[in-house]
């Protein structure tokens, strides 16, 4: 039986660093991906009556 308090076993802390590495290594690879450009330009406002926009 399990001691309630007691802290992660050496394989756990393992497993957890691993998972840790994969997610970073994840992340590193669709860097910028997951945060596309913005490719639409908003419809104007009032604010922007002196801005000539083509089109």
């Amino acid at each position: 039986m399990k001691r309630p308090h007691a802290g992660p076993s050496p394989e756990e802390i393992k497993e957890k660093h691993d998972l840790e590495e994969a997610l970073e290594e994840g992340l590193e690879e669709t860097f910028p991906g997951s945060d596309p450009v913005n490719v639409t330009q908003p419809a104007p406002s009032r604010e922007d009556g002196h801005v000539k926009r083509a089109g």
